[in-house]
């Protein structure tokens, strides 16, 4: 037995093989989302297309924001476009920060390493919130008193959400066919897999199919 508080139901239309991955950066990133108040007429911004930035950006939208993603990579942004983000923009290049300089309500930040955080509070509206959601080691380099004060904007951090919340998000998902971009891979292949990641070689989670466990078993 196990109480009614730490159960989920899984609604009807929801995509099983990205459940999983919705439980986890799907909630990381909808929790903040829905905190702050995110809705239709804000701007936000994404930074990172990973697996927690590419739900960041498909739930910001479901929650009807205008979305910019922000990457250091040319290669990423028609990736970012085809997960529906309405703009991108290479954080590399210093033509297009300045275009975006305080145009946003919220920012996203789901880098997981160190990085620079100035340059995207200087995009940031007056009141504007920036969220940390990958980030667990010290800010480095510093973050710039300046870049908070004189537009009184916020930093902020999320980690995860409660039961009622993940139940909210398992529904929108099931509603408007949100999914989490898993790659199916068998139990013999897990180690081949965890090398895969450690190159970064994944879009953007592994999902191992339970059946193929049991035919390993009857093997």
């Amino acid at each position: 037995m196990v109480s009614e508080h730490f159960v989920l139901r899984m609604p009807e239309g929801i995509d099983l093989p990205s459940a999983a991955p919705i439980l986890c950066a799907g909630i990381t990133t909808y929790s903040p989302l829905k905190h702050y108040g995110v809705k239709a007429g804000h701007k936000v911004g994404v930074i990172g297309m990973g697996g927690l930035g590419h739900m960041g950006v498909k739930l910001a939208k479901a929650l009807g924001a205008e979305v910019t993603v922000f990457t250091r990579s040319e290669a990423k942004v028609e990736e970012a476009k085809r997960h529906g983000a309405d703009h991108v923009v290479v954080s590399s290049d210093e033509a297009q920060m300045e275009a975006v300089a305080e145009t946003f309500d919220f920012m996203l930040d789901t880098v997981p390493v160190q990085h620079d955080l100035n340059p995207y509070l200087a995009t940031l509206r007056y009141d504007g919130t920036h969220i940390l959601v990958g980030l667990m080691d010290p800010i480095e380099p510093a973050v710039e008193g300046f870049n908070l004060i004189f537009k009184r904007r916020v930093l902020a951090g999320s980690l995860i959400g409660g039961i009622p919340e993940t139940q909210e998000l398992l529904d929108l998902c099931a509603e408007q066919g949100i999914t989490c971009d898993v790659e199916m891979i068998n139990i013999d292949e897990i180690n081949t897999a965890f090398e895969r990641m450690q190159k970064g070689d994944v879009r953007y989670r592994f999902v191992i199919d339970m059946q193929s466990l049991k035919q390993g078993d009857a093997a």
